[in-house]
């Protein structure tokens, strides 16, 4: 991370992260007028993932998805409805869902009460219910990959930054969203406390686990598209997780600078050489790439949840 003094050299790097991160391809316009949705009930924490109390707690979840589907319509907003009747679906599973300001939802992929292996999908920027399918695509193809004896948790926990305004440019967000990743996490720990529990966090969303990371019970933290995290080294975490990370070759992040000027910024590169972590092969893809079917990314990522190496590792040491 750079610790700028000079003034001249402040303000050029100020105009150089402005300008790169608000000038980065943007995958969707700016989040819609937030559409009304009903406070949900309050859930009891999960101590136990048994299939009794896992059932319970999806169809409360269900619920609440119900409510906001009939507000949404009531509303007017038929595309939003339409999205929420699907999540409705018997088979889908969500430990949790809330529809305001964007939304949140908790969803699980595979049979959680047998999962060996879990891993908490933390998604990015411009992450909300509208664009969802994005974030579901991405676990349910990392789940397949992983297969028998796992799960994965796409979290959608948090209130993301959109790409068109300032809040993505500075840590806001992930400082509200850790508090609740971390509950989360001690809470699915404490619920299955044999299973090997992984983070995966692309994008904005490895600040987010960034912040969330000390003292958490993980055995790997995994960063992918990495804008910067707040730490200057993976020890500084202060988490027992063995630290990965990968950037593939045609990601616009890597052209953000890694630095911290007040409130702009996020930090250290996690896949630089002095930062420490155990850098992966991610390919030559795109910012949105990493879970892409077929991909080697894709394949590096569930090889190391698995507890396997990567292929083609090359390390920052």
């Amino acid at each position: 991370m750079i610790d700028v003094k000079a003034p001249r050299l402040r303000r050029a790097l100020l105009a150089a992260f402005v300008s790169v991160s608000v000038a980065a391809p943007v995958t969707g316009a700016a989040r819609p007028a937030a559409v009304p949705a009903p406070v949900p009930a309050s859930l009891a924490p999960l101590r136990v993932a048994t299939p009794e109390a896992l059932a319970a707690r999806y169809a409360a979840s269900r619920d609440a998805i119900r409510a906001a589907r009939r507000m949404a319509a009531d509303h007017g907003d038929l595309r939003r409805a339409a999205m929420l009747r699907a999540m409705t679906d018997p088979g889908r599973r969500f430990l949790s869902f809330d529809g305001r300001d964007g939304g949140r939802a908790v969803e699980v992929f595979g049979d959680l009460p047998a999962a060996e292996r879990i891993v908490v999908l933390v998604p990015g920027s411009d992450t909300s219910l509208d664009k969802y399918g994005l974030l579901r695509g991405g676990a349910l193809r990392l789940w397949q990959a992983l297969g028998d004896r796992s799960a994965v948790v796409a979290w959608l926990g948090y209130r993301t930054p959109t790409l068109t305004g300032l809040a993505v440019l500075t840590s806001g967000r992930a400082e509200e969203g850790a508090p609740a990743l971390r509950a989360f996490v001690r809470e699915l720990v404490a619920a299955k406390p044999a299973a090997r529990v992984s983070l995966l966090c692309h994008s904005y969303g490895s600040v987010v686990c960034g912040l969330a990371a000390p003292g958490l019970d993980v055995e790997r933290l995994i960063l992918i598209a990495s804008p910067g995290v707040p730490v200057e080294h993976a020890a500084d975490l202060r988490t027992r997780a063995a630290v990965w990370a990968g950037r593939a070759g045609g990601d616009w992040i890597a052209h953000v600078p890694h630095i911290r000027l007040a409130a702009l910024g996020f930090g250290a590169d996690p896949v630089s050489p002095g930062f420490g972590a155990r850098v992966f092969a991610a390919g030559d893809g795109g910012h949105s790439d990493y879970l892409k079917a077929g991909s080697l990314p894709l394949a590096n990522i569930a090889r190391i949840v698995s507890g396997q190496d990567p292929v083609e590792a090359r390390s920052a040491a």
